[in-house]
């Protein structure tokens, strides 16, 4: 791709060969901040290169920090379908992939015994075996046709799961496609475009690792968080904003079991805007402190002089940035 074109932002051909797909970096970030997710340049660049390449995204990060929202916002975009694998523990191929509706196939088997017709065996189990009878799964409903063009494949908390299924899944992802012994090999007509997730609770295997784009979201800095609050949530007053976000920034330097995420201080916010706050005070820390902490321990710790302590840490730190507050009035 040529500078010149690289600036133009023209669509270019992308996965599966769509045209409609973001044509660079800038055009990547624009249509994302339309959709009121703040990417920095470091995701803005990998996910145009997914797109370009037709290669998974892998993300991986702390929870709340927008690894499953940007897999939501480019569905949103694009105009396509998300499609979304919850990853749990104990998840297996089938509850992935496809399962047959045994209830129906059963019903199916007793009203041909009770109708007494005397129908072909062979008939009826190639009609129980077919696609009226199959339950598509997440992996399989994306590998099928769609008018929009490929959907989002968004892969969640890829790491609660256990190796066997990753081994199912690197096959899966290099392939685009699952054999179904009643049916024969489902390929898909287009990649879908995967989104892969993981809150590092443990290793993913380098094997699929190497088949996707692998970025690391990090929490935002504190200039980006207050884009990302402007954007969704607009009605808070500047100067709260900045004090919320400098607030949240500080904890994240605190010993705490689970620190806060870019959801949390989205959360608050809005707790804040639903109270008519118009001020930060330690009291009404300590009565929302339930939306940025999600442990006791973390909460009990925050409670009296402690909270007062990182509220005079943040509006210090505003000080020295010297943050103007007029320009918080950009949407």
């Amino acid at each position: 791709m040529t500078q010149d074109r690289a600036a133009s932002g023209q669509s270019e051909t992308g996965v599966g060969g769509s045209t409609d797909l973001p044509g660079s970096i800038d055009a990547v970030e624009q249509m994302l901040a339309a959709q009121g997710y703040v990417a920095d340049r470091g995701l803005a660049t990998v996910v145009f290169l997914s797109l370009k390449l037709g290669r998974p995204l892998f993300l991986e990060g702390e929870a709340g920090v927008g690894k499953t929202e940007i897999a939501k916002t480019l569905a949103t975009a694009l105009g396509r379908r998300l499609i979304r694998l919850q990853c749990y523990e104990g998840l297996d191929a089938a509850s992935a992939v496809y399962e047959w509706n045994f209830a129906a196939q059963m019903i199916a088997i007793r009203t041909a015994e009770a109708s007494n017709t005397g129908a072909d065996r062979d008939a009826l189990q190639a009609e129980l075996f077919g696609d009226d009878y199959l339950i598509r799964r997440p992996l399989l409903e994306a590998m099928q046709p769609d008018p929009r063009g490929a959907p989002v494949l968004l892969i969640d908390e890829l790491d609660r799961t256990d190796e066997p299924f990753e081994a199912f899944l690197l096959e899966a992802l290099s392939d685009f496609q699952v054999t179904i012994p009643e049916l024969g090999t489902v390929k898909a007509p287009e990649p879908p475009i995967v989104i892969v997730t993981s809150n590092r609770t443990r290793e993913v295997h380098d094997a699929l690792k190497r088949r996707c784009l692998y970025h690391w979201v990090d929490y935002p800095d504190f200039d980006r968080e207050m884009q990302i609050l402007t954007a969704r949530a607009p009605d808070l007053a500047p100067r709260l904003s900045q004090e919320v976000v400098a607030f949240v920034q500080a904890l994240r330097t605190e010993d705490l079991f689970k620190h806060p995420g870019i959801a949390e201080t989205i959360d608050w916010a809005n707790c804040l805007l639903a109270l008519d706050v118009i001020d930060l005070s330690p009291e009404v820390i300590a009565d929302t402190l339930g939306a940025i902490l999600k442990y006791q321990d973390d909460i009990t710790r925050l409670q009296g002089s402690e909270a007062k302590r990182i509220l005079d840490q943040a509006r210090a730190n505003i000080n020295e940035a010297s943050v103007d507050p007029s320009r918080q009035d950009r949407t």
